[in-house]
């Protein structure tokens, strides 16, 4: 079965270059276009799609809005956004994760890369760019003042789990943490899946985001 993929952006010439390319390319299937956030959120309601190519600063409802509007649970399925900015340090995309972001992707990325990602996203299974994704989540973490964890949601994790989300705030991968911890990508998986249920988290990236704003994660540790 097809990935659905919804392209938004306020340029025509930029969706109809992504549509071009991604037209072509096995198992996705582009089934719309939105020059906003708020024409966005009416094709996703008509045309249910898996993920949304998701432009920051456009007019009307900007990325952000839009993301949130789109992860709220007002719409099942919720599709996964990833966004698309043209800095890799965007005032905007600090606010696109904490909306319900599935990730991000800089718009000079490589056409190979544009594809990985819409897959990954897609999985759920990692973040992308991982080099700028730990510098942009460390910034976005070293701006805000970290509160206090909950302790009886956290008393929950098992030492193991607590290892996994730290490795996982620190933007490693599920093969990396396999091979940090000798265990096999199956099992880091089953963890993730289960950090997620107990701290009632939907994905990876509200994972991250709330190990460094509870201070789980200080930005800038490498251990």
């Amino acid at each position: 079965m097809s990935i659905r993929v919804l392209i938004v952006d306020d340029q025509e010439l930029v969706r109809t270059g992504f549509r071009l390319f991604l037209d072509t390319q096995p198992g996705l299937e582009v089934v719309g276009e939105a020059a906003d956030g708020r024409e966005a959120i009416d094709r996703v309601r008509q045309l249910r799609p898996d993920v949304v190519l998701m432009d920051i600063r456009m007019p009307n409802m900007d990325g952000v809005e839009a993301t949130a509007k789109l992860t709220s649970g007002a719409i099942e399925p919720a599709p996964r956004v990833l966004v698309l900015t043209t800095f890799d340090l965007d005032e905007y995309v600090f606010g696109a994760l904490r909306a319900g972001a599935a990730g991000f992707l800089l718009k000079d990325a490589s056409r190979e890369r544009l594809v990985e990602a819409i897959r990954v996203v897609h999985d759920g299974e990692a973040l992308l760019s991982p080099s700028i994704t730990r510098r942009l989540i460390e910034d976005f973490a070293a701006r805000t003042d970290p509160i206090a964890p909950p302790e009886a949601v956290l008393a929950e994790l098992t030492p193991r789990e607590r290892e996994v989300l730290v490795l996982v705030a620190h933007g490693l991968s599920n093969t990396e943490i396999a091979g940090r911890l000798v265990v096999t990508e199956a099992t880091v998986k089953s963890h993730v899946g289960s950090i997620l249920l107990k701290l009632g988290l939907r994905d990876r990236v509200r994972a991250v985001v709330f190990a460094y704003e509870h201070g789980i994660v200080v930005a800038g540790e490498t251990d």
